[in-house]
């Protein structure tokens, strides 16, 4: 069991609260044997009250009982490898990879210190400082050549603060012909913002997402897209969603949900399987558990991603995930356009995708034939590849799309294409992506 991967919760359905200038000194005291075992009662009594499935919940409490009883914790004095040992000890039973075990007073005595109003204004404040640090979770947002919209969402946050956001985000990619949204490191968060993003990428009927139940009240939930959100959707765009091992807990749920619904192309590796939504629970006032109290029940599967992750349509390496997702992209746009001119348009950024990704090698004394001023252009050769000039303005790295057609490194707009008669280069022809193009000719001196 030590080599289970064990995660650090802020990638649960719900995420723990940051809680920066209120957190007390970390209290490191060595652990005595009566604080052992009243952390491992403590743990086993809430087990036993909240954990989804209560047979498997009573098994690891008498795992963790019995080895205390046997000193198996004896010579465990340090905080953190107490709380790795309970854990390991814990999942060896559920194999649930949202349990964890975790030695955190600092988070624990700031939420015992919130008495009063302005205690409670104090704690929620710096929560939501803390959101605004990582900007909810949406790291990047970008039109990648082609006109495809990419999100580097890092976390689902709490639609109460994060929504506004979220809405900004999925507005910005609505004019995309493509979207990428890129899970590969996001550890999880908030069914709500799973529902909102989604409620983007259909039409305003609403659609049945998952359903979920809790085991504390004996009852059950579901989820399904809003019938109204602010802005525009983008119901029949393409989606592709990028993952790695990492893509954990709500991100696999949003994964799940598209996949089932056939929504979305899921690119990349299968994810972490981590299924049941819960939150964390103190044990003591060093200690606390993350506890899973649900389970996620899809309505098309009737089942969930619990210990298998979410395995993607296209299986690649993680970090070769973007660039897959892209060449299918516009790959599929460019199938079904029927407008020459946007047709034109997909070509011309999927083929300088091509020639980035599978450059083709020219030979050095072709590419030398290409060297001289053609006007105010100019072509140098330099750390073995050709550059392009014009002027006195910045000098490009030329990567070649065939024999005598070059992109320029940094520039996605325009190209040339060099220009021979009889054997001899005779003119640089510039290319643009609208269409337009210009010629110089060679000059003799």
């Amino acid at each position: 069991m030590k080599n289970l991967k064990i995660r650090i919760l802020v990638t649960g359905f719900i995420v723990l609260i940051s809680t920066g200038g209120l957190l007390a000194q970390n209290d490191r005291t060595a652990l005595t044997t009566e604080e052992k075992n009243i952390v491992v009662d403590s743990i086993g009594s809430k087990l036993k009250s909240t954990y989804v499935f209560p047979e498997v919940a009573k098994e690891m409490a008498a795992l963790i009982e019995k080895k205390s009883k046997k000193g198996a914790y004896k010579p465990l004095s340090d905080p953190y490898e107490f709380a790795t040992q309970l854990t390991e000890d814990l999942l060896s039973v559920s194999h649930d990879r949202h349990i964890r075990v975790r030695f955190d007073p600092q988070s624990i005595a700031a939420r015992q210190e919130v008495h009063t109003p302005q205690d409670s204004m104090d704690f929620r404040n710096n929560y939501i400082a803390g959101l605004k640090r990582s900007n909810f979770g949406f790291k990047k947002l970008s039109i990648l050549d082609g006109n495809i919209g990419y999100l580097d969402l890092r976390s689902f946050s709490d639609v109460a603060h994060a929504g506004p956001t979220a809405v900004a985000a999925m507005n910005f990619l609505a004019s995309s012909d493509a979207i990428i949204i890129d899970l590969r490191n996001n550890g999880g968060g908030s069914p709500q913002m799973i529902q909102l993003i989604t409620s983007y990428l259909f039409d305003s009927e609403p659609v049945h997402l998952n359903n979920f139940y809790w085991r504390p009240t004996d009852s059950h939930s579901q989820t399904w897209t809003l019938p109204h959100v602010q802005g525009t959707r983008s119901p029949n765009t393409e989606v592709y969603v990028l993952t790695s091992g990492y893509t954990f807990s709500a991100a696999e749920e949003f994964c799940y949900n598209l996949k089932n619904l056939n929504r979305a192309t899921l690119i990349g590796e299968t994810t972490g399987g981590g299924a049941h939504p819960g939150g964390t629970v103190n044990a003591t006032d060093r200690f606390n558990v993350w506890i899973p109290s649900g389970r996620a029940i899809n309505p098309i599967s009737n089942t969930n991603w619990e210990g298998t992750g979410v395995s993607p349509h296209i299986k690649v390496q993680s970090d070769q995930a973007l660039e897959v997702a892209q060449l299918k992209a516009l790959e599929s746009l460019l199938a079904k356009s029927r407008d020459p001119q946007q047709k034109q348009y997909v070509q011309w950024h999927l083929s300088a995708l091509k020639a980035i990704n599978e450059p083709i090698a020219l030979q050095e004394t072709v590419l030398k034939s290409y060297l001289g001023n053609f006007g105010p252009r100019k072509i140098t050769f330099e750390d073995n590849a050709l550059h392009y000039q014009r002027g006195e303005g910045t000098k490009y790295e030329l990567i070649p799309i065939n024999a005598n057609e070059f992109i320029l490194k940094g520039m996605s707009t325009f190209r040339i294409k060099f220009i021979s008669e009889n054997g001899q280069v005779v003119a640089l022809e510039g290319n643009y992506d609208n269409g337009r193009s210009d010629r110089n000719l060679k000059n003799k001196n």
